[in-house]
């Protein structure tokens, strides 16, 4: 099929987009570095179950020993490192800032695909690319209070943001990378991005205990089990993120450019602007209508060129 990676590309981006909703009410109630340790748990737990239904086996086949290698580095570097600079970041400059500096992830998988991947794009695509990132910036910033830019920003804030928008790029490549590991055959070619992403959250789920035993202690997490409500949205959370989102975002590099790819994802800060309108009551500015309208005509570039 045509533009199948494209597709679930965007497909991605309203998984993504339901993520962030429900992770904002989820990481007040229950603490981000928890909600990470439950999100990576439950993922594992709901990719068990995916193995035994689909070929009898409740663990993946992880391929060769490279595959499982650069599974688990994505992990590290996508989950671990990329989300806790994600959250800092948010905590020190807001998310209308840090979703800001997120449309860099584009770039850097750009060109992390084509440092390790050799992988071109097409002019137009290049076009389309920058032009969906305009639109995402604009859109993001008329979303504040203010209608202004102000560029005198923590430097820590920006590092943070810079990073997790960095990892999240090269993160999302260094999966292509393990995924071009796994044998032909020896799998469903549609399993094989959950089979990846099980490595992920491993990664995950080891990397975000460490840091919140060392930061908070396991109290939050044990209170966390006997919130309903808390547990209720961290499960659906991992449904539509690491489960549902992260699985389809790894298919949908197979099937296109790291670089078009995280594109199309990065498109959550334009879909989520109704959504927040009804549920929070945040303002639509003219500036995000506009930012949306061309991130719209920079997505249609990519299906013209």
């Amino acid at each position: 099929m045509n533009y199948l990676g494209e597709f679930i590309s965007i497909g991605v981006a309203f998984s993504w987009t339901a993520t962030a909703l429900l992770s904002e009410f989820g990481s007040k109630r229950l603490g981000n570095l928890t909600l990470n340790v439950l999100r990576m748990a439950l993922a594992l737990l709901f990719s068990v179950v995916l193995f035994w239904l689909v070929v009898g086996s409740p663990l993946p086949s992880i391929g060769s020993m490279e595959a499982c290698g650069w599974m688990l580095l994505s992990g590290l570097v996508g989950y671990v490192i990329g989300d806790f600079c994600l959250f800092q970041c948010y905590i020190i400059i807001g998310s209308r800032y840090g979703q800001l500096f997120m449309t860099l992830a584009p770039l850097a998988a750009a060109l992390m695909a084509w440092v390790t991947l050799g992988q071109q794009m097409a002019p137009m695509s290049i076009v389309a690319m920058f032009i969906t990132l305009i639109g995402i910036s604009i859109s993001v910033l008329g979303r504040g209070e203010h209608h202004k830019v102000s560029l005198k920003l923590p430097l820590n804030g920006v590092l943070y943001a810079i990073g997790a928008a960095l990892c999240q790029g090269i993160g999302l490549v260094l999966s292509k990378i393990g995924m071009d590991h796994y044998e032909p055959g020896a799998m469903p070619d549609w399993l094989i991005p959950f089979s990846a992403n099980f490595l992920r959250c491993v990664a995950g789920i080891i990397g975000f205990s460490i840091l919140l035993y060392f930061r908070e202690g396991l109290k939050p997490l044990s209170e966390a089990l006997h919130d309903r409500k808390g547990m209720t949205v961290a499960t659906a959370t991992t449904i539509f993120g690491p489960f549902v989102g992260v699985g389809f975002s790894l298919m949908a590099v197979q099937y296109t450019s790291a670089g078009i790819a995280s594109t199309l994802m990065a498109l959550t800060p334009i879909i989520i602007i109704l959504p927040s309108y009804w549920l929070f009551h945040q303002k639509i500015t003219w500036r995000s209508v506009i930012g949306a309208i061309i991130s719209v005509l920079g997505v249609s570039l990519f299906f013209l060129g």
